[in-house]
């Protein structure tokens, strides 16, 4: 059954507006299917990046999440990775992206995830790279500090053990609003709604987030943020950490 709590009827609304699938990132991610026909997509969100082509069902405990599904999205279900409706082998692949450190109990999660399909690919990302991240580093740090404490690549790996570990680059124009999407764009963190779609920034209090924005407002203002980071601005795609972990 789905958990009675839902963190994104706080800070998911409107989702599906700035978590739109980037479609560089969506060709990798649905290269990594190789010729899957049925895919399990658990912690599915929206829908975002649910391949077409191929038979997918949807899992998702969030209702808030559910409601902004698409008319074209994939069926889904009500449930927790923990727990997942359906029998093992079943799907070619179960998909998880950006979703293993909401789980309750991850390593549940990810061992259901091997139950029920005979591969695994999982989106998630390296905590010590982002700590680098600049946004991380020189203004919310506290990020770093809370995510150790989070399922992530880590974790994915001692589950899926002897899987296979891929970057994911950003673009420097990225469609999906992630935390590091807007490496070159810093002036789009000032905005709330933008922030709303990060978790990690989004499960921060406001006396946190807003003396960290103000800084970077001025640091923007000021032309300190180009000086530290200016160099950014000639790349096209930046390694901040994430990965896509494939597993069989």
């Amino acid at each position: 059954m789905p958990s009675p709590t839902d963190p994104y009827r706080t800070f998911g609304r409107g989702y599906a507006e700035v978590r739109r699938p980037d479609p560089r990132i969506a060709r990798q991610l649905h290269a990594a299917l190789a010729d899957a026909a049925t895919v399990v997509n658990v912690g599915a969100g929206t829908g975002s990046y649910e391949p077409a082509g191929r038979r997918v069902l949807a899992v998702e405990p969030s209702v808030t999440m559910v409601r902004q599904r698409g008319p074209g999205a994939a069926p889904a279900v009500r449930a927790v990775a923990e727990d997942l409706p359906c029998a093992d082998g079943r799907f070619d692949v179960a998909l998880a992206l950006l979703t293993v450190h909401h789980w309750r109990d991850p390593v549940a999660g990810l061992t259901e995830l091997r139950r029920v399909a005979r591969r695994q690919v999982v989106l998630t990302w390296d905590v010590e790279v982002m700590a680098r991240y600049w946004l991380v580093a020189d203004y919310l740090p506290e990020i770093t500090v809370r995510e150790r404490r989070l399922a992530t690549v880590d974790t994915v790996l001692r589950v899926l053990d002897g899987a296979e570990v891929r970057v994911v680059d950003v673009p420097w124009d990225c469609t999906d609003g992630f935390l590091a999407a807007y490496w070159r764009r810093p002036a789009a963190y000032l905005d709330d709604g933008v922030r709303a779609g990060m978790s990690g920034v989004a499960a921060l209090p406001a006396s946190v987030v807003g003396p960290a924005m103000a800084r970077l407002a001025a640091d923007l203002r000021t032309g300190a943020w180009r000086r530290r980071h200016g160099d950014l601005l000639a790349r096209e795609s930046l390694d901040v950490g994430y990965r896509l972990v494939v597993a069989s």
